[in-house]
Protein backbone atom coordinates (compact mmCIF):
# COMPACT_ATOMS: atom_id res chain seq x y z
CA UNK A 1 0.00 0.00 0.00
CA UNK A 2 2.85 2.48 0.53
CA UNK A 3 4.26 1.95 -2.33
CA UNK A 4 1.43 2.15 -4.20
CA UNK A 5 0.60 6.00 -1.98
CA UNK A 6 4.23 7.13 -3.38
CA UNK A 7 3.69 6.51 -6.85
CA UNK A 8 0.08 8.05 -6.79
CA UNK A 9 1.75 10.88 -5.13
CA UNK A 10 5.04 10.82 -7.63
CA UNK A 11 2.08 10.92 -10.51
CA UNK A 12 -0.07 13.89 -8.79
CA UNK A 13 2.33 16.06 -8.04
CA UNK A 14 4.12 16.20 -11.69
CA UNK A 15 3.96 19.53 -12.84
CA UNK A 16 2.24 18.81 -16.01
CA UNK A 17 -1.14 17.92 -14.04
CA UNK A 18 -1.60 21.82 -13.60
CA UNK A 19 -0.45 22.40 -16.67
CA UNK A 20 -2.23 20.26 -18.58
CA UNK A 21 -5.81 21.19 -16.54
CA UNK A 22 -4.96 25.08 -17.48
CA UNK A 23 -4.46 24.25 -21.07
CA UNK A 24 -7.78 21.87 -21.29
CA UNK A 25 -10.06 23.18 -18.48
CA UNK A 26 -11.16 26.28 -21.40
CA UNK A 27 -11.43 24.12 -24.42
CA UNK A 28 -13.81 21.93 -22.46
CA UNK A 29 -15.83 24.72 -22.01
CA UNK A 30 -15.42 26.42 -25.60
CA UNK A 31 -16.26 22.61 -27.14
CA UNK A 32 -19.09 22.27 -24.82
CA UNK A 33 -20.87 25.13 -26.05
CA UNK A 34 -20.53 23.99 -29.77
CA UNK A 35 -23.05 20.67 -28.81
CA UNK A 36 -25.07 23.16 -26.60
CA UNK A 37 -25.21 25.44 -29.51
CA UNK A 38 -26.40 22.35 -31.83
CA UNK A 39 -28.37 21.52 -29.05
CA UNK A 40 -30.48 24.47 -28.88
CA UNK A 41 -30.80 24.51 -32.62
CA UNK A 42 -32.38 21.44 -32.00
CA UNK A 43 -34.82 22.30 -29.23
CA UNK A 44 -35.90 25.38 -31.06
CA UNK A 45 -37.29 23.78 -33.55
CA UNK A 46 -38.12 20.55 -31.93
CA UNK A 47 -40.58 22.03 -30.43
CA UNK A 48 -42.17 23.30 -33.54
CA UNK A 49 -45.14 21.40 -34.22
CA UNK A 50 -43.64 18.90 -37.31
CA UNK A 51 -40.42 16.76 -36.98
CA UNK A 52 -39.20 17.47 -40.23
CA UNK A 53 -37.92 20.98 -38.68
CA UNK A 54 -35.80 18.64 -37.00
CA UNK A 55 -34.58 16.88 -40.05
CA UNK A 56 -34.51 20.61 -41.95
CA UNK A 57 -31.41 21.25 -39.79
CA UNK A 58 -29.86 17.91 -39.29
CA UNK A 59 -29.76 17.79 -42.66
CA UNK A 60 -28.61 21.18 -43.36
CA UNK A 61 -26.29 21.11 -40.45
CA UNK A 62 -24.74 18.09 -42.26
CA UNK A 63 -23.96 19.56 -45.66
CA UNK A 64 -21.68 22.26 -42.83
CA UNK A 65 -20.43 19.31 -41.49
CA UNK A 66 -18.37 18.23 -44.97
CA UNK A 67 -18.29 22.20 -46.03
CA UNK A 68 -16.50 23.09 -42.19
CA UNK A 69 -15.21 20.06 -40.55
CA UNK A 70 -13.55 19.06 -43.57
CA UNK A 71 -11.37 22.17 -43.68
CA UNK A 72 -10.66 21.70 -39.82
CA UNK A 73 -7.12 21.06 -41.10
CA UNK A 74 -6.99 24.69 -41.13
CA UNK A 75 -7.17 24.63 -37.03
CA UNK A 76 -5.13 21.20 -36.58
CA UNK A 77 -2.51 21.81 -39.15
CA UNK A 78 -1.81 25.38 -37.46
CA UNK A 79 -1.93 24.25 -34.17
CA UNK A 80 1.10 21.74 -34.98
CA UNK A 81 3.27 23.94 -36.56
CA UNK A 82 3.09 26.99 -34.38
CA UNK A 83 3.92 24.87 -31.14
CA UNK A 84 6.57 23.65 -32.38
CA UNK A 85 7.70 27.38 -33.91
CA UNK A 86 7.02 28.67 -30.45
CA UNK A 87 8.68 25.77 -28.99
CA UNK A 88 12.13 26.53 -30.70
CA UNK A 89 11.22 30.46 -29.61
CA UNK A 90 10.82 31.59 -33.80
CA UNK A 91 8.18 34.46 -33.23
CA UNK A 92 8.77 35.06 -36.70
CA UNK A 93 7.74 32.02 -38.02
CA UNK A 94 4.58 32.00 -35.60
CA UNK A 95 3.64 35.14 -37.18
CA UNK A 96 4.47 33.44 -40.89
CA UNK A 97 2.53 30.20 -39.98
CA UNK A 98 -0.44 32.03 -38.67
CA UNK A 99 -0.41 34.37 -41.96
CA UNK A 100 -0.72 31.42 -44.21
CA UNK A 101 -3.33 29.52 -42.53
CA UNK A 102 -5.57 32.79 -43.25
CA UNK A 103 -4.45 33.41 -46.56
CA UNK A 104 -5.37 29.57 -46.90
CA UNK A 105 -8.87 30.21 -45.23
CA UNK A 106 -9.72 32.97 -47.35
CA UNK A 107 -8.50 31.28 -50.82
CA UNK A 108 -10.85 27.93 -49.44
CA UNK A 109 -13.66 30.60 -48.70
CA UNK A 110 -14.18 32.01 -51.94
CA UNK A 111 -14.27 28.52 -53.70
CA UNK A 112 -17.01 27.28 -51.54
CA UNK A 113 -19.15 30.54 -52.56
CA UNK A 114 -18.49 30.62 -55.97
CA UNK A 115 -19.54 26.57 -55.90
CA UNK A 116 -22.52 27.45 -53.50
CA UNK A 117 -25.18 25.93 -56.21
CA UNK A 118 -22.88 23.07 -56.99
CA UNK A 119 -22.38 22.02 -53.50
CA UNK A 120 -26.03 22.12 -52.32
CA UNK A 121 -27.61 20.28 -55.58
CA UNK A 122 -24.55 17.28 -54.84
CA UNK A 123 -25.48 17.14 -51.39
CA UNK A 124 -29.30 17.02 -52.20
CA UNK A 125 -28.54 14.19 -54.60
CA UNK A 126 -26.71 11.63 -52.19
CA UNK A 127 -28.99 12.74 -48.70
CA UNK A 128 -32.76 10.69 -49.21
CA UNK A 129 -35.17 12.91 -46.76
CA UNK A 130 -38.81 13.74 -47.20
CA UNK A 131 -39.58 16.60 -49.87
CA UNK A 132 -40.27 18.89 -46.74
CA UNK A 133 -36.80 18.12 -45.17
CA UNK A 134 -35.22 18.66 -48.46
CA UNK A 135 -36.29 22.07 -49.11
CA UNK A 136 -36.07 23.20 -45.35
CA UNK A 137 -32.51 22.16 -45.87
CA UNK A 138 -31.85 23.82 -49.02
CA UNK A 139 -33.42 26.98 -47.42
CA UNK A 140 -30.82 26.77 -44.27
CA UNK A 141 -28.02 26.04 -46.53
CA UNK A 142 -28.51 29.01 -48.84
CA UNK A 143 -28.93 31.71 -45.51
CA UNK A 144 -25.74 30.09 -43.30
CA UNK A 145 -22.83 29.42 -46.66
CA UNK A 146 -22.39 33.09 -46.30
CA UNK A 147 -20.74 32.64 -42.79
CA UNK A 148 -18.04 30.44 -44.60
CA UNK A 149 -15.23 33.40 -44.97
CA UNK A 150 -15.54 33.86 -40.99
CA UNK A 151 -15.44 30.07 -39.92
CA UNK A 152 -12.40 29.32 -41.59
CA UNK A 153 -10.62 32.06 -40.43
CA UNK A 154 -11.89 31.06 -37.42
CA UNK A 155 -10.36 28.03 -37.83
CA UNK A 156 -6.85 29.77 -38.10
CA UNK A 157 -7.37 31.72 -35.36
CA UNK A 158 -8.14 29.00 -32.93
CA UNK A 159 -4.92 27.06 -34.24
CA UNK A 160 -3.04 30.04 -33.81
CA UNK A 161 -4.40 30.19 -29.89
CA UNK A 162 -4.02 26.59 -28.89
CA UNK A 163 -0.54 26.45 -30.80
CA UNK A 164 0.69 29.38 -28.38
CA UNK A 165 -1.01 27.32 -25.35
CA UNK A 166 -3.74 30.83 -24.89
CA UNK A 167 -6.62 28.82 -24.97
CA UNK A 168 -8.67 31.46 -22.64
CA UNK A 169 -8.73 33.24 -25.96
CA UNK A 170 -10.41 30.43 -27.92
CA UNK A 171 -12.84 30.18 -24.71
CA UNK A 172 -13.71 33.90 -24.90
CA UNK A 173 -14.04 34.12 -28.78
CA UNK A 174 -16.22 30.43 -28.74
CA UNK A 175 -18.35 31.59 -26.11
CA UNK A 176 -19.62 35.07 -27.21
CA UNK A 177 -20.01 33.30 -30.70
CA UNK A 178 -22.20 30.16 -29.18
CA UNK A 179 -23.91 32.91 -26.26
CA UNK A 180 -25.04 35.32 -29.21
CA UNK A 181 -26.22 32.65 -31.45
CA UNK A 182 -28.42 30.80 -28.97
CA UNK A 183 -30.17 34.50 -28.46
CA UNK A 184 -30.32 34.79 -31.94
CA UNK A 185 -31.70 31.81 -32.52
CA UNK A 186 -34.44 32.57 -29.66
CA UNK A 187 -35.10 35.87 -31.21
CA UNK A 188 -35.56 34.90 -35.27
CA UNK A 189 -37.02 31.31 -34.22
CA UNK A 190 -39.42 31.65 -31.18
CA UNK A 191 -39.75 35.94 -31.70
CA UNK A 192 -40.37 36.27 -35.00
CA UNK A 193 -41.27 32.71 -36.27
CA UNK A 194 -38.37 32.21 -38.77
CA UNK A 195 -37.99 28.76 -38.67
CA UNK A 196 -35.21 26.99 -40.25
CA UNK A 197 -34.31 30.14 -42.08
CA UNK A 198 -33.73 32.18 -38.42
CA UNK A 199 -31.77 29.02 -37.29
CA UNK A 200 -29.38 29.38 -40.22
CA UNK A 201 -29.18 33.33 -39.75
CA UNK A 202 -28.58 33.02 -36.32
CA UNK A 203 -25.59 30.87 -37.02
CA UNK A 204 -23.73 32.47 -39.08
CA UNK A 205 -24.73 36.25 -37.78
CA UNK A 206 -22.67 35.18 -35.24
CA UNK A 207 -19.85 33.08 -36.81
CA UNK A 208 -19.18 36.40 -38.58
CA UNK A 209 -19.07 38.42 -35.61
CA UNK A 210 -16.60 36.56 -33.39
CA UNK A 211 -14.18 36.75 -36.25
CA UNK A 212 -13.65 40.46 -35.60
CA UNK A 213 -12.73 39.80 -31.73
CA UNK A 214 -10.86 36.90 -32.48
CA UNK A 215 -8.55 39.01 -34.69
CA UNK A 216 -8.56 41.55 -31.73
CA UNK A 217 -7.20 39.00 -29.62
CA UNK A 218 -4.97 37.59 -31.94
CA UNK A 219 -2.78 41.20 -32.34
CA UNK A 220 -2.80 41.16 -28.34
CA UNK A 221 -0.75 37.94 -28.01
CA UNK A 222 1.18 38.38 -31.26
CA UNK A 223 2.49 42.21 -29.61
CA UNK A 224 3.13 39.92 -26.69
CA UNK A 225 5.35 37.14 -28.50
CA UNK A 226 7.10 39.55 -30.14
CA UNK A 227 8.87 38.72 -33.94
CA UNK A 228 7.93 40.86 -37.22
CA UNK A 229 5.72 39.90 -40.44
CA UNK A 230 8.23 39.27 -43.08
CA UNK A 231 6.95 38.57 -46.61
CA UNK A 232 9.53 36.20 -47.73
CA UNK A 233 9.02 33.91 -44.62
CA UNK A 234 5.07 33.63 -45.18
CA UNK A 235 5.46 32.96 -48.98
CA UNK A 236 8.60 30.48 -48.27
CA UNK A 237 8.33 27.86 -50.77
CA UNK A 238 9.17 24.58 -48.98
CA UNK A 239 6.81 25.70 -45.98
CA UNK A 240 4.34 26.35 -48.03
CA UNK A 241 4.42 23.03 -49.53
CA UNK A 242 5.35 21.37 -45.97
CA UNK A 243 1.95 22.98 -44.71
CA UNK A 244 0.15 21.92 -48.05
CA UNK A 245 0.91 18.11 -47.90
CA UNK A 246 0.19 18.02 -43.76
CA UNK A 247 -2.97 19.64 -44.69
CA UNK A 248 -3.89 17.17 -47.63
CA UNK A 249 -3.06 14.37 -45.01
CA UNK A 250 -5.10 15.95 -42.46
CA UNK A 251 -8.44 16.75 -45.08
CA UNK A 252 -8.45 13.36 -45.82
CA UNK A 253 -8.59 11.79 -42.94
CA UNK A 254 -11.37 14.84 -41.44
CA UNK A 255 -13.01 13.95 -44.76
CA UNK A 256 -13.58 10.19 -44.12
CA UNK A 257 -14.29 10.82 -40.25
CA UNK A 258 -17.02 13.00 -41.36
CA UNK A 259 -18.39 11.05 -43.70
CA UNK A 260 -18.85 8.49 -41.41
CA UNK A 261 -20.92 10.55 -39.28
CA UNK A 262 -22.74 11.48 -42.17
CA UNK A 263 -23.23 8.13 -43.72
CA UNK A 264 -24.83 6.74 -40.19
CA UNK A 265 -27.32 9.94 -40.31
CA UNK A 266 -28.06 9.47 -44.42
CA UNK A 267 -28.78 5.03 -43.41
CA UNK A 268 -30.88 6.76 -40.22
CA UNK A 269 -32.75 8.86 -43.01
CA UNK A 270 -34.11 5.85 -44.97
CA UNK A 271 -35.87 4.33 -41.87
CA UNK A 272 -38.50 7.65 -41.89
CA UNK A 273 -38.47 11.16 -40.91
CA UNK A 274 -39.46 10.01 -36.71
CA UNK A 275 -36.13 7.69 -36.78
CA UNK A 276 -34.07 9.94 -38.41
CA UNK A 277 -35.05 13.08 -35.76
CA UNK A 278 -34.60 10.97 -32.85
CA UNK A 279 -30.83 10.04 -34.39
CA UNK A 280 -30.48 13.97 -34.84
CA UNK A 281 -31.39 13.85 -31.18
CA UNK A 282 -29.11 11.54 -30.00
CA UNK A 283 -25.99 12.86 -32.01
CA UNK A 284 -26.50 16.39 -30.16
CA UNK A 285 -25.16 13.58 -27.26
CA UNK A 286 -21.98 12.39 -29.39
CA UNK A 287 -21.28 16.10 -30.11
CA UNK A 288 -20.72 16.86 -26.66
CA UNK A 289 -18.54 13.55 -26.16
CA UNK A 290 -16.63 14.80 -29.16
CA UNK A 291 -16.22 18.60 -28.24
CA UNK A 292 -15.76 17.65 -24.32
CA UNK A 293 -13.25 14.98 -24.70
CA UNK A 294 -11.19 16.95 -27.35
CA UNK A 295 -10.39 19.33 -24.46
CA UNK A 296 -7.80 17.12 -23.26
CA UNK A 297 -7.05 16.39 -27.07
CA UNK A 298 -6.26 20.26 -27.56
CA UNK A 299 -3.84 20.60 -24.76
CA UNK A 300 -1.98 17.70 -25.80
CA UNK A 301 -1.50 19.32 -28.92
CA UNK A 302 -0.04 22.28 -27.48
CA UNK A 303 2.01 20.85 -25.37
CA UNK A 304 3.28 17.58 -27.21
CA UNK A 305 4.27 20.46 -30.02
CA UNK A 306 6.13 22.57 -27.75
CA UNK A 307 8.19 19.20 -25.98
CA UNK A 308 8.80 18.48 -29.43
CA UNK A 309 10.13 21.83 -30.88
CA UNK A 310 12.36 21.99 -27.41
CA UNK A 311 13.73 18.43 -28.63
CA UNK A 312 12.31 16.94 -24.68
CA UNK A 313 10.90 13.79 -25.30
CA UNK A 314 10.69 13.18 -21.48
CA UNK A 315 8.59 16.18 -21.43
CA UNK A 316 6.59 14.63 -24.10
CA UNK A 317 5.90 11.47 -22.69
CA UNK A 318 4.97 12.85 -19.22
CA UNK A 319 2.75 15.81 -21.19
CA UNK A 320 1.16 11.82 -22.97
CA UNK A 321 0.62 10.15 -19.97
CA UNK A 322 -0.95 12.85 -17.68
CA UNK A 323 -3.05 14.54 -20.21
CA UNK A 324 -4.23 10.94 -21.31
CA UNK A 325 -5.00 10.37 -17.37
CA UNK A 326 -7.50 13.02 -16.80
CA UNK A 327 -8.84 12.13 -20.38
CA UNK A 328 -10.16 9.28 -19.18
CA UNK A 329 -11.49 10.47 -16.17
CA UNK A 330 -13.63 13.30 -17.70
CA UNK A 331 -14.76 10.49 -20.17
CA UNK A 332 -16.08 8.44 -17.20
CA UNK A 333 -18.20 11.38 -16.02
CA UNK A 334 -19.77 11.89 -19.30
CA UNK A 335 -20.74 7.87 -18.83
CA UNK A 336 -22.13 8.78 -16.07
CA UNK A 337 -24.15 11.85 -16.84
CA UNK A 338 -25.87 10.12 -19.62
CA UNK A 339 -26.74 7.27 -17.59
CA UNK A 340 -28.55 9.33 -14.77
CA UNK A 341 -30.03 11.88 -16.74
CA UNK A 342 -29.64 10.70 -20.72
CA UNK A 343 -33.95 10.51 -20.61
CA UNK A 344 -34.06 14.46 -19.44
CA UNK A 345 -31.71 15.60 -21.93
CA UNK A 346 -33.68 13.77 -25.03
CA UNK A 347 -36.77 15.06 -23.00
CA UNK A 348 -35.44 18.54 -23.26
CA UNK A 349 -34.50 18.16 -26.54
CA UNK A 350 -37.22 17.04 -28.02
CA UNK A 351 -41.38 17.57 -26.90
CA UNK A 352 -42.51 14.99 -29.68
CA UNK A 353 -43.43 11.81 -27.98
CA UNK A 354 -42.81 9.35 -30.98
CA UNK A 355 -38.88 11.07 -31.09
CA UNK A 356 -38.95 10.65 -27.82
CA UNK A 357 -39.58 7.08 -27.41
CA UNK A 358 -37.39 5.75 -30.72
CA UNK A 359 -34.34 8.11 -29.13
CA UNK A 360 -34.44 5.90 -25.07
CA UNK A 361 -33.99 2.49 -26.76
CA UNK A 362 -30.59 3.63 -28.55
CA UNK A 363 -29.58 5.82 -25.36
CA UNK A 364 -27.39 2.85 -24.37
CA UNK A 365 -24.76 3.02 -27.00
CA UNK A 366 -24.53 6.81 -25.81
CA UNK A 367 -23.88 5.79 -22.13
CA UNK A 368 -20.81 3.16 -23.53
CA UNK A 369 -19.34 5.81 -26.45
CA UNK A 370 -17.28 8.00 -24.19
CA UNK A 371 -15.18 5.15 -22.31
CA UNK A 372 -14.81 3.50 -26.38
CA UNK A 373 -13.99 6.95 -28.33
CA UNK A 374 -11.57 8.60 -25.44
CA UNK A 375 -8.76 6.95 -26.81
CA UNK A 376 -9.14 8.21 -30.80
CA UNK A 377 -9.70 11.83 -29.78
CA UNK A 378 -6.41 11.50 -26.80
CA UNK A 379 -4.45 10.15 -29.80
CA UNK A 380 -5.14 12.66 -32.49
CA UNK A 381 -4.32 15.68 -30.52
CA UNK A 382 -0.79 13.78 -29.87
CA UNK A 383 -0.15 13.34 -33.60
CA UNK A 384 -1.52 16.87 -34.53
CA UNK A 385 1.07 18.38 -32.00
CA UNK A 386 3.98 16.10 -33.68
CA UNK A 387 2.70 17.17 -36.89
CA UNK A 388 2.25 13.40 -37.93
CA UNK A 389 -0.19 13.34 -40.62
CA UNK A 390 0.61 10.74 -42.68
CA UNK A 391 0.23 8.16 -39.75
CA UNK A 392 -3.15 10.24 -38.78
CA UNK A 393 -4.49 9.42 -42.62
CA UNK A 394 -3.12 5.81 -43.08
CA UNK A 395 -4.89 4.83 -39.58
CA UNK A 396 -7.91 6.95 -40.89
CA UNK A 397 -8.39 4.78 -44.05
CA UNK A 398 -7.83 1.63 -42.43
CA UNK A 399 -10.72 1.89 -39.51
CA UNK A 400 -12.72 3.86 -42.46
CA UNK A 401 -12.52 0.51 -44.42
CA UNK A 402 -13.28 -1.66 -41.43
CA UNK A 403 -16.30 0.67 -40.56
CA UNK A 404 -18.20 0.61 -44.02
CA UNK A 405 -17.97 -3.24 -43.53
CA UNK A 406 -19.32 -3.41 -40.36
CA UNK A 407 -22.03 -0.77 -41.53
CA UNK A 408 -23.48 -3.29 -43.86
CA UNK A 409 -23.01 -6.24 -41.75
CA UNK A 410 -24.34 -5.16 -38.56
CA UNK A 411 -26.65 -2.94 -40.58
CA UNK A 412 -28.42 -6.11 -41.82
CA UNK A 413 -28.55 -8.36 -38.46
CA UNK A 414 -29.28 -5.49 -36.25
CA UNK A 415 -30.80 -2.75 -38.25
CA UNK A 416 -30.35 0.82 -36.73
CA UNK A 417 -28.51 -0.97 -33.61
CA UNK A 418 -26.25 -2.12 -35.98
CA UNK A 419 -25.31 0.94 -36.96
CA UNK A 420 -24.60 2.14 -33.47
CA UNK A 421 -22.47 -1.04 -33.15
CA UNK A 422 -20.55 -0.32 -35.89
CA UNK A 423 -19.81 3.44 -35.05
CA UNK A 424 -18.49 1.95 -31.58
CA UNK A 425 -15.90 -0.31 -33.58
CA UNK A 426 -15.11 2.98 -35.72
CA UNK A 427 -14.08 4.79 -32.73
CA UNK A 428 -12.23 1.75 -31.13
CA UNK A 429 -10.33 0.99 -34.60
CA UNK A 430 -9.07 4.52 -34.89
CA UNK A 431 -7.19 4.63 -31.35
CA UNK A 432 -5.82 1.03 -32.21
CA UNK A 433 -4.31 2.21 -35.73
CA UNK A 434 -2.80 5.41 -33.91
CA UNK A 435 -1.47 3.59 -30.81
CA UNK A 436 0.38 1.05 -33.00
CA UNK A 437 2.65 3.90 -34.59
CA UNK A 438 2.42 5.61 -31.34
CA UNK A 439 6.49 5.22 -30.90
CA UNK A 440 7.44 7.59 -34.19
CA UNK A 441 5.89 10.57 -32.47
CA UNK A 442 8.48 9.66 -29.89
CA UNK A 443 11.27 9.72 -32.04
CA UNK A 444 10.34 12.67 -33.51
CA UNK A 445 11.10 14.68 -30.28
CA UNK A 446 14.48 12.86 -30.36
CA UNK A 447 15.98 14.30 -33.56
Amino acid sequence: MASISMTLSRFFSRPSHGETWRLAWPIILSNSSVPLLGAVDTAVVGHLPDPHYIGSVAIGALIFSFLYWGFGFLRMGTTGFIAQAAGEGDANEVRAILARAMLLSLGISVLILLAQGVVLWLAMFLIDGSDLVEAGASRYFSIRVWGAPAVLANYALMGFFIGIRETRAALTVQIFMNGLNVILDLVFVMGLDWDVGGVAAATAISETLAVGLGLLLARRHLARLGGVWQKSAILALAKLSRLLAVNLDIFIRTILLIFAFSYFTAEAAKQGDVTLAAIAVLMNFMQFIAFGLDGFAFAAEGLVGTAIGARKPEKLREIVYVSSFWALVVAGLYSLVYLVFGTAIIDLLTGIPEVRTVAYGYLPWLIVAPLISIWSYQLDGIFIGAVQSKEMRNGMIISFIFYMIAMKVFGDIWGTNGLWAALMLFMGTRAVTLALVYPRVERSAMR
